[in-house]
């Protein structure tokens, strides 16, 4: 076995995620960081929220959340704990924790039924793993669910394919992994895919083998429905999806950016769960300037729900900008 592709502090580091999920924001206020402006407030959503993507029609749904501690042992490491704070609060959000939401998208065509990401399923806690509540809310049945894209094989993305017993959440459905993701998770040992996130590391293997059609990087998946597009440093294989054709696009970002704010404004700042740093910043770094560049709408799944909006330029930097 290869040396762990991920660092081994970082399941301690979800444990304690789990445990700060409770927590109250600190007092402390700290000034606004110079030439950037905060994102708008966000509302508070529903169970789910419908996007219209052209003529398809996508489903923001609700697998849970996540809560990190501001110790720069997971975002802004190498920074202080005063600058993530600052840059924190000047959106009017707690300087002491950082909280990600967890919501895979789904999308209907005239003949499919595309899932992107699965959530925690069993691996997180009672804080996350609730897609399929969700799901069930939204009126989908997970038998119809025809097909799977994986962004990458972390767990709060990947472990929803299979349930608390190890059998596959959506029987019916073609798992599509990118190749270098697809081969590393197979060969993982049950130490460092758990360090991922993965505890039924495998059973999920077991479970999903039949059913995975690994693709190569930026691979056409669906001709003019689902694109595959490289996004590097995550994972060997981290990959977004361009969904729909033309002006009507979505583009789903996967883990290339983490938090609306942390990841948007300071896409330099290191992130433990990148497994490959600076290629992951030069990646959101590009991505940024792209995005507010050309208007791309995005799906990010771990923006506040619904994560759906675009990027703009302000000042030196960027800003989220929820529809």
């Amino acid at each position: 076995m290869s040396k762990s592709p991920v660092p081994g502090s970082i399941a301690l580091v979800l444990l304690t995620a789990l445990a700060l999920s409770a927590c109250s924001p600190g007092s402390e206020t700290p000034s606004q960081p110079k030439d950037i402006a905060p994102s708008p407030a966000q509302p508070a959503p529903a169970t789910a929220d419908t996007i219209p993507i052209g003529e398809l029609s996508g489903i923001a749904l609700r697998d849970g959340a996540l809560d990190f501690p501001n110790d720069n042992k997971v975002f802004g490491v190498g920074r202080t704990t005063e600058d993530v704070a600052g840059l924190l609060a000047a959106a009017g959000l707690p300087g002491d924790k950082v909280s990600l939401s967890i919501s895979p998208l789904l999308v209907r065509t005239a003949d499919r039924t595309l899932l992107f990401d699965t959530g925690a399923g069993t691996n997180f806690g009672p804080s996350a793993g609730n897609l399929a509540q969700s799901l069930a809310d939204a009126g989908v049945d997970a038998d119809r669910i025809t097909d799977v894209f994986l962004s990458h094989v972390h767990g709060d993305h990947a472990g929803g394919l299979i349930n608390a017993e190890g059998a596959l959440s959506f029987p019916n459905a073609t798992i599509h992994i990118a190749s270098p993701d697809w081969e590393m998770l197979r060969a993982l040992n049950a130490e460092t895919a758990a360090s991922m996130g993965l505890t039924q590391h495998a059973q999920l293997v077991a479970a999903i083998t039949s059913k995975v059609v690994a693709f190569e990087p930026g691979a056409d998946l669906i001709p003019g429905v689902v694109k595959a597009v490289a996004i590097r440093g995550h994972t060997p294989g981290h990959s977004g999806f361009l969904i729909g054709p033309g002006d009507n696009s979505l583009l789903y970002t996967g883990d290339a950016m983490h938090h609306f704010i942390v990841s948007v404004q300071r896409p330099d700042w290191t992130i433990a769960f990148d497994q490959d740093a600076p290629t992951a910043e030069k990646s959101r770094g590009d991505l940024l300037a792209q995005l507010a560049a050309s208007g791309q709408r995005i799906y990010a799944v771990h923006f506040p729900n619904p994560g759906v909006g675009k990027i703009a330029r302000r000042g030196d930097s960027y800003v989220w900008v929820p529809e």
